[in-house]
């Protein structure tokens, strides 16, 4: 069953994309064990790369976030590739933060930090990869692709993103969707979607109620005639190899590589994204 779909109004001039990212974010929970307020913030940034990753035109295209906030979960990565495959992490995925006491949600704006950027790199196929990056604005993760959709693209952008944690720390559902307007969207268009998202529940309570990506797609664009431009799977999947690994360890230099083996008899690296760990003896070194 496909979790992600695209959709454009009848005149062509609104796009959303809608996904489902709950056995992404559960996957990402149990890889790397974060806090319930952690799994919110790396859910939402690994779900916005889902949605932006949609956005690529090209097999070979990809797309990373990076937050740099002043919180102390610290840095958080999301990669996405055409395909829709994504990986993520966070500094310190244990950081945790008692219920915000005026919204009674989880304090992931605190968490992450209001100083700092979040930084978007596109690997399109041109030498260099194109990079925009802005100022947070909350630390929230939803307003701040908003605001960079805004400020580095200049395409108003409404961006949501919601992750639900159960008691157990386990994910309950998550999700979110990306709504674009394009050259030529009219002021009636605009109020009418403005209208739809005042009425609209939280993404995760919507998909919480057992609405699919297509229903919250519909709903957002009710009265805009919407169609489906096609449905999609994503699915978090690391690309760590061990000839990569081997790259890594080459890069380091003799003098570390003797200074590892020294300590331990061996080399071992863990991917940071799937926490998969690769060792290097003394013989495969040489």
């Amino acid at each position: 069953m496909s979790n992600v779909i695209r959709c454009i109004s009848k005149d062509g001039f609104v796009i959303v994309v809608a996904v489902d990212s709950t056995s992404i974010i559960a996957e990402m929970e149990r890889i790397h064990h974060t806090s319930a307020t952690a799994s919110a913030a790396l859910g939402r940034t690994l779900t916005a790369a889902v949605l932006m990753g949609s956005l690529l035109k090209n097999e070979t295209d990809s797309v990373t976030l990076q937050i740099k906030g002043d919180g102390p979960i610290g840095g958080i990565i999301a990669v996405c590739d055409y395909d829709l495959n994504v990986r993520g992490e966070c500094d310190y995925p244990l950081a945790d933060l008692p219920i915000n006491p005026i919204t009674k949600k989880l304090d992931v704006g605190k968490l992450v930090g209001t100083e700092g950027q979040l930084i978007v790199s596109k690997d399109i196929g041109m030498i260099e990869p194109y990079v925009g990056q802005v100022p947070l604005v909350s630390g929230e993760i939803a307003e701040d692709i908003t605001a960079y959709y805004a400020y580095s693209e200049q395409v108003p952008t409404v961006c949501s993103l919601g992750v639900l944690v159960d008691r157990d720390l386990t994910i309950k559902v998550a999700g979110g969707f990306l709504l674009q307007l394009l050259p030529g969207a009219t002021e009636s268009e605009i109020e009418l979607i403005e209208k739809n998202l005042i009425a609209k529940e939280s993404i995760s309570s919507l998909i919480n109620n057992g609405l699919s990506p297509k229903d919250i797609a519909f709903q957002i664009m009710e009265g805009l005639n919407p169609e489906v431009l096609d449905e999609l799977e994503s699915s978090y999947s690391c690309h760590c190899t061990e000839q990569y690994m081997r790259n890594i360890l080459i890069s380091l230099g003799q003098e570390q590589q003797d200074a590892a083996v020294l300590e331990e008899g061996y080399i071992e690296i863990v991917c940071g994204y799937c926490q998969t760990k690769y060792r290097f003896t003394l013989d495969q070194l040489r």
